[in-house]
Formats: C-alpha cells, structure tokens, sequence
C-alpha cells in the first residue's frame, strides 16, 4: 500500500510530463539517457560547481539531436535535497526519484535513513525502505536479505582472535566517510602489522578498526549479476553483467613480477574507479537466476514491496565442481556501471542491448500507461 502522502502527489503529477530525476553522480547520466530514449524528461541535481558534465556537455540539444539531461537543479550541496522548497520544486516537476548509492552516502552524511525516507515526499522509484539495508549496522541488512534467501556469502569473524584463513577486512575509511578501506590478513598477527601501517598512513582510525568487518576471502573472479525486478510483469531479468576496476589494486596486478616486492608495503586501497563488461559462462545462468528469484522473494517477506527495479548481488566465483556463487555485496538500487548493456542478457530479453536506466524508463511507460504507477514507486 502506497503511502498517502506519496500517493497524493503521484495523484497531482501530469502523466505526460513525468521526469526522471537523480543525483548527478555514479549513475544520472544513464537514467538521463534511458528517460530521453522513452520519451520521459529528465531532472539531475547536482551539487554546486559539480554540474558542467550534466549542464553542459550532457544538455539535451537538437538540431543536430543530442544529449540526454534536459534540465539540472544546483544546490550548495546534495543532502539540500531535502529542503521543503527543493522538495516542492522537484515535485512541481513530476519528478520520479530513481536513488543511486551517491544519493545514500551523501545524504546519510548529515541525516538517518528515518529521516530520508521521511523527508523524500517525491515518489521514488523502488523500495525507499531496501536503501539502509546496504549499511552493515542496520538490524535487517544485506547480510539479514542473504541469509533469509539462502544465499551463501562469505563466513564472518566476530574478532581479531577468530582468524584463522585468508580474511578480508572492511573498515570505515579515515577520511573518506562513504568509502572502506579493504586489507587481507591470514592470522591476528598478520593483522595487527596491516592494521598498524594503515593507522600510520592516515587511512584508517581505530574506530574505523573497532567496527570494521572481517570475513572470509573467497579466491575467484569477480562478477556484479545485475538484476532487474519488474512487478509488472512478474518477472525477473539478468540486464547485465560487470566487474569493477579499482585503485591502486589494478596498479598492482599489472605490476611486472621483478617489481612486486617492492610492492609488498603497499596498502591495498581498492577504490572504485570503473566498470567493464565481463560475461559469464551460460551453464552458470540458471545458478544466477535462483539466487536472484529467491533474493527477491526474501526482500518482499522482510520489507515488502520488496527489491523493485534493479538490484544487483555482487559475487565472487569460487572454483568447484561445481563452480559457485559466493555474495559478498548488494545494491538495492542502480547498479553503478552503465556498461552492462555491453554484455548480451538484455538483448536476449528485449531483441537489443538495453541500460539499466532505459530499463526504468520502459517501465515506468508500462506503468503510466496501464494506469499502475503506484505499483512502482514508494
């Protein structure tokens, strides 16, 4: 059930005039580029002096036809966003609000997830409620969705003393607050020398240390499965699927083997940098298809509506037989890489390659035009 006061607006706004509206980072342009391709408009806030990709070189022109943002709102700063006149503005826009991770960790920085969810009068396009359960300090998070579905994901360490395989430890990062500082440690010695060199280095803190995560390191290739719920169709699609380019880990795989002991002191950083598409082998489709319909099925019983639109599970692949899917991260929102339409799942589904952002937009059309848009948003 829709709430009332997310229901009143969506009963105000002008069906030929809904926008798709977004943060502008991680992921706008591609809601930008999926909202002009089915006729919708688009709306990206940004923050101020952060705006020229989206109103400048992304600005929707014509003659010739080109780019996809129509129209950008600038604010001092992103959780401004929740200003009762920001609000109305976005509102008197016909704004659908599509969250990425940019919109969570920005905003997170100055309120809670009560008060976001509370302060958000736009209709959002999802579960508004899934977002916090990204945050490993929420009761019923990600780690709650995958044990529900029965999804294995990596075995976890209450302390220091516990380790006793290769572990990957995932704590708060010192200065950057939305990002983690990531090391590998395989006994608790080996853990107190990583531990003291990053304290030295300024990239961790010891509350950072005091709530960090420590788990088990699966050893495989990485793949992001990129999901997409449609609740009009009753259906689950694999859009596409990915893998992360990250800093200075990238730097260090490609490092000539003469060279990596003097890399060895290196702490390793791991900050995403990008995506590329990468495939999987097609016997491990059906594998991928399970684990996503019972995620699905396991968001609906502990938050319902449930994962609606896109969500991805990110996976490591561990070697067999059989080979198998071991979760160790989940967005509940747009997935950060828009290259997925490079790999052929959507075009399986749909007859042509299709984005996670075009994805929302088509079904938001479906929606507007059976007259169901209040079974997409919260």
């Amino acid at each position: 059930m829709l709430e009332p006061r997310i229901a009143d607006a969506l009963a105000r706004y002008d069906p030929r005039r809904l926008a798709l509206c977004s943060v502008g980072s991680h992921s706008a342009l591609d809601v930008a580029f999926g909202a002009r391709a089915c006729g919708l408009r688009s709306l990206v806030v940004t923050a101020r002096g952060r705006d020229r990709t989206y109103a400048r070189y992304y600005a929707r022109r014509e003659d010739p036809p080109r780019g996809c943002v129509d129209e950008t709102l600038a604010l001092d700063a992103f959780p401004d966003i929740l200003r009762p006149e920001v609000q109305e503005r976005l509102l008197a826009a016909n704004a659908l609000f599509v969250p990425n991770r940019s919109f969570e960790v920005y905003l997170h920085e100055r309120y809670s997830y009560d008060e976001i969810e509370a302060g958000m009068r736009v209709p959002m396009f999802g579960n508004r409620r899934l977002l916090r359960a990204e945050e490993r300090d929420e009761a019923d998070n990600q780690y709650s969705l995958l044990a529900r579905a029965g999804i294995r994901h990596p075995l976890s360490f209450a302390s220091v003393s516990e380790i006793d395989r290769l572990v990957m430890v995932k704590a708060q990062h010192a200065v950057v607050g939305f990002e983690r500082a990531f090391f590998l440690c395989s006994s608790p010695a080996e853990y107190d020398a990583q531990a003291e060199r990053l304290l030295a280095a300024g990239i961790v803190n010891e509350d950072g240390l005091r709530g960090a995560r420590i788990e088990e390191y699966a050893l495989g290739p990485t793949v992001n499965l990129n999901f997409f719920y449609s609740p009009l169709l009753d259906e689950l699609e694999l859009l596409g699927t990915d893998t992360r380019r990250q800093t200075n880990l990238d730097g260090l795989r490609s490092l000539p083997p003469g060279q990596l002991a003097a890399a060895a002191s290196l702490p390793v950083k791991m900050e995403e940098a990008g995506h590329i598409a990468t495939t999987l082998t097609e016997s491990m489709l059906e594998q991928a298809y399970a684990m996503g319909e019972r995620f699905v099925s396991a968001a609906r019983e502990a938050n319902p509506p449930g994962a609606l639109g896109p969500f991805a599970l990110q996976c490591v692949i561990v070697a067999g037989p059989p080979k198998e899917f071991v979760v160790y991260d989940v967005s509940l929102r747009i997935p950060g890489s828009p290259g997925t339409r490079y790999t052929p799942y959507s075009a399986y589904r749909w007859g042509r390659d299709v984005s996670v952002g075009e994805r929302i937009a088509m079904e938001v059309v479906m929606a507007r035009d059976a007259g169901r848009l209040a079974e997409i948003v919260t």
